[in-house]
């Protein structure tokens, strides 16, 4: 859904920018018009082909294949972000040059040309901090979360969240050992993970599963999936592959944990999908146990409003990884996940249920993480 809305703002970005390509290359020499002209034509082919690569998964297929559908998909997604920051920016400059074109300055002219070439070069640099740097910037947030009526025993567990790994070309096995091993120093009694292990069918799921195996907490791990394990088919398999290292992945299932006296009721359901909002979470209301702290792990946080209604004191999730590529001004993130829901991150009340949405480990689209590090999410139950 959101490559279709970039999509659709991309096109007339774009063939702008092929009039301004081509209007700059009829001002070179022959010969070097012709192949200016046919640079601009290749460049157009090759984001046309990568805008298709970007609606069709590559579903298992020859290695060649994968690779050319990663880096041209990733090409045209980074290349439509800064096509479309450039435009705006010069947009602007170009508004201001206009501004100022009657008391004519050379001074605040070559000021101009320089914050116009600063905003060419702007969102490249940034892509480029957040695929080198801010992608692998793993590092933990610590949050004590509300619970209502929580039982003195609860009081002060420690929940460590992962979610949206991505293991991927773009999230290597060693680069998720690392996580792992972070979490493991973090002394949880409970972890929970909250779906997209991989990105594609394909990925390392196996790789992915033996790496959570190795995450320890006084009462184990439990898991839901995510949209990502549903579009590739991978949903029953993931769930076989980690019930045999010991890791559950609740499917419309819960299980009661003992911690001295009192029940932590953990619940988990499967991908609940925007276009079915009418239907989120039917049935799971009956997996809600009267008297204990009921916990819902669902992959996507839209469904919390339901959850709390449900009785659900606390529901964990992930799916929009902070938006990923976010901004903030004025105190308000402006990110791609916004267009879509409004729990993008962090911790969310209602009434007196709670949520939590982690930023996550991976990345889809875009192999970059701007002003949205991946994190590693250590809950402390508090009681109100």
């Amino acid at each position: 859904m959101f490559d279709i809305i970039v999509f659709l703002i991309f096109v007339p970005v774009q063939l702008r920018f092929t009039v301004l390509w081509l209007r700059a290359a009829a001002r070179r020499r022959a010969p070097w018009s012709t192949i200016a002209r046919r640079a601009v034509f290749l460049l157009d082919a090759l984001l046309a082909i990568g805008w298709f690569l970007n609606f069709v998964p590559a579903l298992g297929g020859p290695v060649y294949f994968k690779l050319v559908h990663l880096v041209l998909g990733t090409f045209t997604t980074a290349y439509s972000f800064s096509a479309i920051f450039i435009f705006g920016a010069l947009a602007v400059l170009q508004s201001l040059r206009k501004a100022v074109h009657a008391d004519f300055n050379p001074g605040r002219r070559r000021l101009l040309n320089a914050a116009g070439n600063i905003a060419v070069a702007a969102p490249f640099a940034a892509l480029a901090y957040g695929s080198l740097i801010g992608r692998l910037d793993f590092h933990v947030r610590e949050v004590d979360v509300p619970i209502e009526g929580l039982p003195a025993d609860l009081d002060g567990l420690r929940l460590v969240h992962i979610s949206d790994i991505h293991l991927s070309p773009f999230l290597s096995e060693a680069q998720l050992a690392r996580v792992i091993d972070a979490a493991n120093g973090l002394r949880a009694h409970l972890i929970a993970v909250t779906g997209d292990l991989i990105s594609h069918r394909g990925d390392p799921i196996d790789a992915c599963i033996r790496q959570l195996a190795r995450l320890k907490s006084d009462a184990g791990l439990v898991a839901c999936m995510g949209n990502h394990e549903h579009v590739a088919e991978l949903e029953d398999y993931t769930a076989k592959a980690a019930a045999r290292v010991g890791i559950p992945f609740l499917r419309s299932q819960s299980r009661q944990l003992r911690f001295g006296a009192a029940t932590l009721n953990v619940a988990g359901v499967d991908y609940q999908p925007l276009y079915e909002k009418s239907r989120y979470l039917r049935g799971a209301d009956r997996l809600v146990l009267p008297g204990a702290t009921n916990l819902l792990l669902s992959h996507n946080p839209d469904v919390f409003p339901v959850a709390a209604e449900q009785g659900y004191n606390l529901m964990l999730a992930g799916h929009t990884h902070g938006g990923q590529v976010s901004v903030e001004i004025f105190d308000q993130a402006i990110n791609p996940a916004r267009f879509f829901t409004p729990f993008v991150y962090g911790l969310y009340r209602h009434g007196p249920a709670s949520a939590y949405v982690t930023r996550g480990i991976g990345t889809i689209g875009i192999p970059a993480r701007i002003g949205a590090p991946p994190e590693i999410s250590l809950l402390r139950l508090r009681k109100v």
